[in-house]
């Protein structure tokens, strides 16, 4: 198993970080092409503790590498992750868990996000993924796919950091344009 893990501060508040993390892969995103659809499968509150509860189906457009895709016989483009999120009001946490359904009969990757907030205007995001290549015994395959995906995670995490500080700068100018907006229809009225 290989571990790789991201920790990251925006200097942004917890409620625009947790507001913008549901347009992270959307049109303002343009280092998110890869995803090209995020599927809600379903959403609950708990009533007890107020917790936002969400599952959904993430389908990536991601190449995988030439010796990979004669290993497995396929061309292997389309992926296609599994995600619980839980947004917690009252701890001011967003917690995310992800894994993958595609090649999950070769490699278990488990990831985990935690978005909290360091003070009033920072958020921290702490990344943590799991990669286990489940290949038998061929030791020397399994850390040749472990490797591979680590690799991946490390560029894929400056993209996804580059990405969300401009989906972060957009939702700002949106928020900041509609209060603008609602406070001269006061006016007017």
């Amino acid at each position: 198993m290989k571990v790789f893990s991201n920790a990251v501060t925006f200097n942004y508040s917890w409620d625009e970080v947790s507001t913008a993390n549901w347009r992270k892969y959307g049109p303002w995103n343009n280092k998110s092409e890869h995803v090209i659809a995020v599927d809600t499968l379903s959403r609950s509150v708990d009533e007890e503790t107020g917790i936002l509860r969400t599952e959904r189906l993430i389908t990536c457009k991601q190449t995988a590498p030439d010796w990979m895709k004669t290993m497995m016989g396929s061309n292997l483009d389309l992926n296609f992750v599994y995600e619980a999120s839980y947004v917690d009001p009252a701890t001011k946490t967003v917690t995310m868990v992800s894994q993958n359904l595609t090649w999950s009969n070769l490699v278990n990757v488990q990831e985990e996000v935690v978005y909290k907030p360091l003070g009033p205007h920072q958020t921290q995001f702490i990344q943590t993924v799991n990669i286990t290549a489940l290949c038998g015994g061929w030791q020397r395959i399994k850390n040749s796919i472990e490797d591979t995906l680590v690799h991946r995670f490390k560029e894929n995490a400056v993209k996804g950091r580059e990405g969300f500080e401009r989906v972060l700068q957009m939702s700002r100018m949106a928020f900041a344009e509609e209060k603008e907006r609602q406070r001269q229809v006061q006016m007017l009225s």
